[in-house]
């Protein structure tokens, strides 16, 4: 059984897949960052 192809997405649905793949990596970045800097001014 091949799958069906529904054609391209539309820019809003591109835009909400990128953030649902990419925007928990950027979070947990920026979260990373936020915690190293805090602790470096603390030390």
């Amino acid at each position: 059984m091949t799958p069906l192809h529904l054609g391209s997405l539309h820019p809003f649905e591109q835009a909400l897949t990128l953030l649902l793949a990419f925007g928990p990596f950027v979070l947990l970045a920026l979260v990373v960052r936020h915690r190293r800097r805090r602790d470096h001014a603390d030390g």
